[in-house]
């Protein structure tokens, strides 16, 4: 439809010549009246808002065609020794071809000529080309002015003989050289002055008709259609027309317009930086694009319709009357082949005009990113094919151009569409399925996108009128085009006559196409990753018949084989993929999440490892293995070399996943076990299509089958193999790999599952109220033995029946339980109290066997009764046995040192196994003391190895006292570390026979510094320089200058110590800070009241001169007086009996009778806990019956001791965890903590605990073993010690000393006949390696307690909750 004349000049700024009014008809870019579209392979538009044309889509490569043909787009030509193709922009240099390997000659050239080079050029003109000196030869070229344009387009159009209706026409050029040269120059234009890109070639089209309108060239045949983006027209300049002359001529006169778009500002001051006062002044970047947008959309970009029309209608009747019938036969189907080409080419433009473009600014539906995302994995590379096809069509154009109307050859032209085709093809054909299967999805799941597309093919009906057809008939119209070409070829040559030349070439081409047939079913074989249709394909369905003929029965059976170990990698690595897609991804993406935050990490890692990494490997293995697959098929001659390598690659992964497989399917099955929403998600995940009915348990054991499916496939490889094949020495290097890689990670496999079974033990053994838990998730636990043992029963009636046993021996815990199944799952009741291995001894193991009683009635006595001196009888649960039982059974008699412990006979049913059990408890016995002695928490440095003695003998006789004939110091009750005011590190020790003063490891250094009866306890306030002692129930206060003096001139040498109570009635005293106050409160009972008396030290009397000479019994404490070095801070009773007195940060806690009795000392308010409310009276009860012995704080916790059990209670003194008590293996005569961990004294032993979690660490044996300093008795103790210590740093200087007495007396040397003497060895407990607090609960891989791999004092892998069942 002719344009308004003046619509040009919107562009070139005046009117054209009158043969310019049919300029902007529509046509397509092949030179017929078509449509307007766009053109080149880009998906291009315009938005004003983006500040550029086009680009807002995908954007291909347009110098060279990405599959062969050249596009459209821009390029500049040089001259010198080019060759062009006019049919298809081929770009020949010195004989090679750009883009494409061409080794048979080109088809497109000249009707009748032969193959050879296309283009022939003038020598002369070469001088028109050559290379300037000019740097900038683009410095004096105004792009605005028509006239300037002109002149680039005759210097850099390129020229070669160029065929029409037969006709050789030298220096022409097709209209597609023309809008390329011009496209060239205006677009580099565009982009340098105007900061605008794009590859839109309707501009420059428009400016090629203005320069044909005023005949600057003009078409060979003269012709007056406008000039097309297309190859049917030739076009000539006058200046080589007219008499061809050898010499250039210069115009008389050149095309004169202003291109309005191109122009630059004529204000002199504007520039870059600032503008001019113009809005439409070009530098200003909004204002062009505007412009631009309206002068390009002006010009219809041509496109290529589909003519209905039958060949026979086209041609002269008269020449028709003179051919044969087969050629009219032939050339009505070469027409009808190259309408259906048009009308393929037109729906590819359809896809980009009514989907593409529109889905690219449908930001509703989805986001850019996902939207780009979508369109490349669903379009893929459809535009290329298109510019495949334009150039096929263009080919076909030239073909018609050069000989119509009988075109005699075609079949060269689909040899070279072929081989154009043979990368574009299988690629798209190949992604097909997977394009198919997202595009399916994406609707199913995206409403929005449904009702779009919905839309966009009503407007496809609109357009086209005859059909409507939605997007899944577009997606897979290339696929069916493609199996057309075969059909049409095939018929073309039926219809060609014997000694036709195109018969060879339409052979060829057949056989082309059909190869790309075979190798688009390859790709689409491996686009499918072994699932859906194509994973039931083998390797005889994609290998023709006479193929397979041609192979022997053994080579045909090897390469079935490789094909399946392709196959199974692909399915193998989508499975892996698929972990991500349908596991990983949802489980981290759900909200609410089915797995608490907290722990998904956590489980995702112990469940799937590194699979990430096995997918990284197994996807490079794939990738080669496609690659060889897409080169040799359908015979490939080896793969061992990509497996080997891979093989190499791939063992630490495999070293690594597959000894967690154990632990992975535990952390699966135990969260399906408990947590609903997870199993209804994994039961989803199952239904889903690509999950082939196989749960996450089975994704995650993949991995592990596939290496001996390796094993299996490689070896039947190697049997097919012939002799002489480079495989026959390769494949078997990598089944050696592999076989070592199975054999290397079952350690791991073992190990796994040992834990795995600690696990699963510890999630099913059932403890009993308060009972402690047994660290059984700690990395380094491990179960030695297990099986049944049997008990006598507990009561003189038979029928109680003898109770089995399940007995497991960890490595640190003896463990007897009840087994009860219960739907499915076995739980392990405790029977008894773990027994630790640390307080664990065999009594005996040889006594004889015995019979099981055979009577209904059995006394109880005799020597088949369970010895049991410590635990509770508890009545068997078995069903009663007959009367008749006489089996033999064989006693093993073990001995439990703890609280609750004693003798405990149990039996087995056979020799073997109580010498198996003795076996195996030894062997435990003694790991656990090697490895607790390789780990132990704390050791013993002695303070005092000789110096303190005790007689003896029994406590019915009087002790003797301490004097020079004897050295007995009596019981060691106390001791406390100082240091002098000059340094000097010393320890006080207290005994029943006074203080004894000396260095600290050095027992020869202790002097008796104070004659003092019944010491009991004694404290240092090192601020003050004052030593405390509490003697007898009197309490005294030294100045330490008198007794351990720095220098015969101190001042303090002779000071009278002062008595701070006035009567001998004080029980216990304890020193710390509150308020900025440093206080001494001492206890005195008053009836059944406990009377505290709070005192603070004054520094100006301390440091007072005696005033009044000492006399003898004032050095003795014994002086009436009251105290002067105190004053009296406040005094308050407590209506009951109070055993110690602990300091808070701003409150003290009071141990008694009652509890732990908080108080506030500015006004005495006080609370009592634990609290024995409703809910507690069992607590209540057992508090009642037991000693408070300490109180700790443990973050936002209080840990509350006493001397059978610990509590944790919160800051309301609440219980604040639901498992109850923390039962101690002995009974704590004394308490004290070095953070992180708690000491609980029994005269046995010490019980070493970690203060959070309450598990213990470490058990130190020992005889009469006494706490006697706890940390706390020095005026800065508090700052380390107490309830308040972990908010200090750690300290590694020792915080406890301990005194233990010798298993035996000694005599005293030298004194014959003399009382045997008790040696009490004083020592210190000194922290073996960095105290740290405890780490996270949940992962013991991060304890940092110790450093040994094979620690057992880990903390437990659980969150504290579950510290105890």
């Amino acid at each position: 439809m002719p344009v308004d004349p003046q619509e040009t000049d919107v562009i070139l700024g005046r009117a054209t010549s009158t043969g310019s009014t049919t300029s902007s008809a529509q046509t397509d870019s092949l030179g017929r009246n078509l449509s307007a579209t766009t053109a080149a392979t880009i998906y291009s538009d315009y938005d004003v808002s983006t500040s550029k044309i086009g680009s807002s889509t995908l954007v291909r490569d347009n110098s060279v065609g990405s599959y062969g043909f050249s596009s459209a787009g821009p390029s500049t030509v040089q001259h010198s020794d080019t060759y062009i193709d006019s049919a298809n922009g081929y770009r020949t240099h010195g004989g090679s071809i750009d883009s494409l390997d061409r080794s048979r000659p080109s088809v497109y050239g000249a009707a009748g000529s032969p193959p050879g080079p296309l283009v022939d050029h003038d020598d002369e003109d070469d001088e028109y080309f050559t290379e300037s000196d000019d740097p900038d030869p683009d410095r004096f070229v105004n792009f605005s002015l028509l006239s300037h344009l002109a002149v680039r387009l005759r210097d850099k159009v390129t020229r070669g003989t160029h065929v029409k209706s037969s006709i050789p026409y030298p220096r022409a050029f097709t209209g597609k050289d023309i809008v390329s040269t011009i496209q060239s120059q205006i677009q580099r234009e565009l982009l340098i002055n105007h900061g605008v890109s794009t590859a839109d070639r309707r501009a420059a089209l428009q400016v090629a008709r203005s320069l044909q309108s005023q005949l600057f060239f003009y078409e060979v045949e003269w012709g007056d259609k406008p000039l097309q983006d297309g190859v049917e027209d030739v076009y000539m300049f006058l200046d080589d027309l007219e008499g061809n002359s050898e010499s250039h001529r210069e115009r008389e006169e050149l095309p004169t317009a202003v291109i309005t778009m191109l122009t630059r500002c004529y204000v002199s001051s504007c520039s870059e930086d600032d503008p001019c006062y113009s809005w439409a002044c070009p530098r200003r970047r909004v204002s062009v694009l505007p412009t631009l947008v309206t002068d390009i959309s002006s010009t219809s970009e041509p496109e290529i319709t589909a003519h209905s029309e039958d060949w026979p209608s086209t041609v002269d009747p008269a020449i028709l009357r003179s051919l044969p019938e087969s050629e009219v036969h032939r050339q009505t189907i070469i027409h009808k082949t190259i309408s259906q080409e048009e009308q393929y080419v037109q729906d590819l433009d359809t896809v980009e005009a009514l989907f593409i473009r529109p889905l690219r600014r449908a930001t509703h539906i989805m986001s850019a990113v996902e939207l780009d995302e979508f369109i490349e994995e669903v379009f893929g590379n459809i535009l290329d094919l298109r510019e495949c096809n334009k150039r096929l069509v263009e080919a076909m154009y030239v073909r018609q151009r050069e000989q119509a109307p009988i075109i005699q050859r075609i079949g060269d032209v689909f040899v070279e569409a072929a081989r154009s085709f043979r990368f574009a093809y299988p690629t798209y054909v190949g992604h097909l399925p997977v394009a198919e299967k997202r595009f399916k999805e994406e609707i199913e799941a995206n409403a929005e996108l449904r009702l779009f597309l919905e839309e966009c093919s009503r407007q496809s009906v609109r357009q086209q009128e005859s059909r409507r057809l939605d997007l899944k008939h577009f997606l897979s119209r290339p696929s069916e085009h493609l199996q057309k070409y075969p059909l049409a070829l095939e018929a073309i040559m039926k219809e060609t006559t014997n000694g036709n030349p195109d018969a060879y070439y339409l052979a060829e081409a057949i056989q082309g196409i059909k190869n790309l047939q075979s190798v688009s079913q390859l790709r689409t074989f491996q686009a499918g990753m072994g699932k859906g249709p194509t994973g039931k394909w083998d390797w005889h369905d994609l290998v023709a018949k006479d193929v397979r003929d041609g192979l022997s029965k053994s080579e045909a059976k090897r390469q079935a084989i490789i094909f399946e170990l392709i196959k199974g990698e692909m399915a193998y690595v989508k499975d892996l993929e698929n972990i991500e897609l349908m596991f990983v991804q949802p489980l981290r993406a759900q909200d609410p999440p089915i797995i608490p935050r907290d722990r998904l990490e956590n489980f995702i890692t112990d469940v799937f490892h590194n699979f990430a990494e096995l997918y990284g490997h197994h996807r490079k293995l794939l990738d080669q293995l496609h690659d060889i697959q897409r080169e040799e098929h359908p015979t490939i001659k080896s793969v061992t070399a990509a497996v080997f390598d891979a093989a190499l690659s791939f063992r630490e992964a495999y070293m690594e996943y597959i000894p967690n497989y154990p632990i992975a399917a535990y952390r699966i099955d135990d969260e399906m076990a408990n947590n609903p929403e997870f199993k209804a998600f994994v039961e989803r995940c199952t239904r889903h299509p690509d999950a082939g009915r196989l749960d996450m348990k089975n994704f995650a054991n993949r991995p592990i089958p596939r290496l001996l499916r390796y094993e299996l496939l490689l070896q039947s490889i190697l049997d097919e193999t012939p002799a002489g094949h480079d495989d026959r020495e390769a494949l078997p290097q990598v089944l050696e790999i592999i076989n070592a890689l199975g054999k290397d990670t079952e350690p791991g496999v073992e190990s796994a599952k040992q834990k795995v079974q600690l696990w699963c033990y510890n999630s099913n053994i059932v403890f009993k109220q308060g009972e402690s838990d047994m660290d059984l998730l700690n990395e380094n636990r491990s179960l030695i033995h297990a099986g049944k043992l049997l008990r006598q029963p507990e009561t003189g009636f038979e029928w109680n029946g003898w109770t089995e046993l399940f007995v497991l021996l960890f490595d640190n815990y003896l463990v007897m339980t009840k087994t009860k199944e219960k739907e499915g799952v076995t739980k392990y009741h405790v029977n008894r109290r773990p027994i630790p291995l640390d307080l664990l001894n065999l009594a005996s193991f040889s006594d004889p066997a015995t019979q099981r009683s055979t009577g209904i009635l059995r006394l109880g006595l005799g020597g088949n009764r369970h010895v049991d001196s410590g635990a509770p009888a508890t009545p068997g649960s078995s069903m009663p046995e007959s009367a008749g039982d006489s089996r033999m059974v064989y006693p093993c008699t073990v001995h439990y040192s703890g609280r609750l412990g004693g003798l405990y006979m149990l039996f087995t049913e056979s020799q073997q196994a109580r010498a198996e059990w003795k076996q195996k408890l030894e062997e435990a016995i003694g790991l656990r003391k090697i490895v607790q002695e390789s780990n132990k928490v704390f050791e013993m440095e002695p303070l005092s190895t000789d110096t303190f003695l005790m007689p003896a003998i029994s406590a019915s006789t009087a002790a003797p006292s301490w004097n020079h004939d004897n050295s007995f110091t009596g019981k060691v009750t106390c001791s406390v570390p100082f240091n002098t005011a000059d340094g000097r590190p010393l320890v006080a020790i207290g005994c029943a026979e006074g203080v004894w003063i000396g260095f600290r490891h050095d027992s020869r250094s202790m002097r008796r510094v104070l004659h003092l009866k019944m010491v009991t306890q004694c404290a240092m306030l090192e601020d003050f320089g004052m030593f405390l002692v509490l003697a007898d129930k009197a309490l005294f206060a030294y100045h330490i200058e008198a007794l351990v003096p720095s220098s015969l001139q101190s001042a303090h040498t002779s000071q009278t110590p002062q008595r701070v109570n006035g009567t001998r009635d004080v029980h216990f005293f304890s020193v710390g800070n509150q308020g900025g106050r440093t206080l001494v409160i001492y206890m005195k009972k008053k009836g059944l009241d406990s009377v505290f008396r709070v005192l603070e030290p004054v520094v100006e009397k301390i440091n007072e001169r005696t005033k009044t000479p000492a006399s003898f019994t004032s050095r003795f404490g014994i002086r009436p007086a009251r105290s002067e070095w105190f004053r009296l801070y406040r005094e308050f009773f407590l209506p009951s009996e109070s055993f110690d007195l602990v300091f808070l940060k701003a409150k003290i806690a009071i141990l008694c009778t009652k509890g732990f009795e908080i108080m506030d000392l500015t006004d005495f308010k006080s609370v009592t806990i634990p609290l024995r409310d409703d809910g507690h009276e069992r607590l209540a009860k057992r508090c009642e019956s037991c000693k408070p012995m300490g109180m700790f704080r443990v973050d936002n916790e209080f840990l509350l001791c006493y001397d059978e059990f610990g509590i944790y209670v919160n800051k309301h003194g609440g219980p604040s965890r639901p498992t109850g008590t923390i039962e101690w293996e002995g009974t704590a005569e004394r308490v004290a903590m070095h953070w992180p961990y708690i000491l609980l004294f029994d005269s046995r032993f010490i019980e070493v605990r970690h203060v959070s979690t309450g598990l213990l660490a470490q058990i130190i044996p020992g005889n009469e073993i006494r706490c006697i300093w706890d940390g706390r008795g020095t005026s800065n103790a508090s700052a380390t010690t107490g309830a308040e210590g972990f908010h200090q740093a750690m300290n590694q200087d020792p915080r406890i000393h301990a005194v233990m007495s010798t298993p035996e007396s000694i005599g005293q040397p030298g004194q014959a006949g003399r009382p045997r003497a008790i040696v009490q060895h004083v020592f210190e407990l000194a922290p073996t390696v960095p105290l740290y607090p405890p780490g996270s609960l949940a992962s013991p891989s991060h304890s940092t307690y110790f450093q040994q791999s094979n620690s057992p004092p880990h903390s437990p892998s659980m969150v504290p909750t579950n510290s105890w069942n």
